[in-house]
């Protein structure tokens, strides 16, 4: 079975907690890492590329020290290895220019505000789950009881 990540990007640990523990629903099948800052995700990416891992979905606040989460979301977009991760800004300080850019630039899949809806989160990012690992190639039988079955019959039919 491959190793496909999601990875969550947020300088607040008790925010990051909320999203990792939303999210565990999916985590006997997928690997759910944990990043405090842009820099720390970057770094991760490269150990998982070197691994030779999926990065399924990226998960990132906005407002962060050092590097914005607009700013790595437009990074991971350019950089090749990882053609096709889904993006997601799950932010509450983003400005309408800051959307504006991250949908432009970074190819924005999805944005969700803090305060978010816990079982909003885990749907969107199993619609995004299932688009990845379907747009991949990558034998969706392993996962099928996780995935969405509206997006995979869409995708698939």
């Amino acid at each position: 079975m491959e190793k496909i990540n999601i990875i969550c990007v947020d300088d607040e640990r008790e925010v990051l907690d909320s999203v990792v523990r939303d999210l565990d629903y999916l985590s006997d099948i997928i690997n759910i890492e944990e990043c405090e800052s842009a820099v720390e995700c970057l770094e991760l990416l490269e150990e998982l590329d070197a691994n030779q891992e999926y990065v399924a979905v990226l998960i990132s606040d906005h407002v962060m020290p050092g590097k914005t989460g607009v700013e790595l979301l437009t990074e991971v977009e350019v950089d090749p290895r990882f053609l096709g991760t889904k993006k997601l800004l799950l932010t509450g300080l983003a400005t309408q220019a800051d959307t504006i850019k991250a949908i432009n630039n970074a190819k924005l899949d999805n944005f969700l505000e803090k305060v978010w809806d816990p079982v909003e989160l885990l749907q969107t990012v199993k619609e995004l789950l299932t688009e990845y690992i379907v747009e991949r190639g990558i034998d969706y039988d392993d996962y099928l009881e996780k995935l969405d079955a509206p997006t995979l019959y869409r995708l698939v039919k």
